[in-house]
């Protein structure tokens, strides 16, 4: 029997514009019953190909306004249109037909959803790559990149928030 696998997907970028910005960062959580592998993708490794790579054998990607920004931006600079090629579910509309209105973090407050990092958002994200990338201050990049891996990590925590049906079926 072939497991289903899941993908919980977050970028970082040097800012909003898909023309004129770039993909710094991008976060994957590859989730196959109870097990869990993280793939981050930093700088130069970001590629159509390495991002095909990491996404092999995933039926489901989700997101946090992927729908207008994640898998937009991807398009745009890496030529792939992630909804197209796989089933997604932006789980901000999730949480708009339940009243939850905000950015990831907003509603994770709302959900108590625990986040080790606080006080960090997507400007900040983008002050710390260029700190790294001008500066070689590593440990503005593993902030980063500890940043990434608690949006991935928390997006599947609020899946399983918003569709606990969902989650069962998986440990099934």
């Amino acid at each position: 029997m072939r497991r289903l696998v899941e993908a919980y997907l977050d970028i970082e970028t040097t800012g909003l514009s898909p023309f004129f910005d770039y993909i710094t960062v991008v976060g994957i959580l590859r989730c196959s019953g109870r097990n869990n592998e993280l793939v981050q993708l930093v700088g130069d490794e970001v590629t159509r190909g390495n991002l095909i790579t990491a996404l092999r054998g995933t039926t489901t990607i989700y997101t946090y306004n992927g729908t207008r920004f994640d898998l937009r931006f991807i398009a745009n600079s890496l030529g792939i249109d992630l909804a197209v090629e796989y089933y997604h579910r932006d789980l901000m509309y999730d949480c708009w037909r339940r009243g939850l209105f905000g950015g990831l973090k907003a509603v994770e407050r709302q959900l108590g959803i625990c986040r080790r990092l606080q006080g960090i958002d997507g400007f900040e994200a983008v002050q710390l790559w260029w700190s790294y990338v001008k500066g070689g201050n590593e440990n503005a990049l593993a902030l980063l990149l500890e940043y990434n891996r608690e949006d991935v990590v928390n997006l599947k925590t609020l899946k399983e928030r918003l569709h606990p049906s969902l989650f069962r079926r998986w440990l099934d």
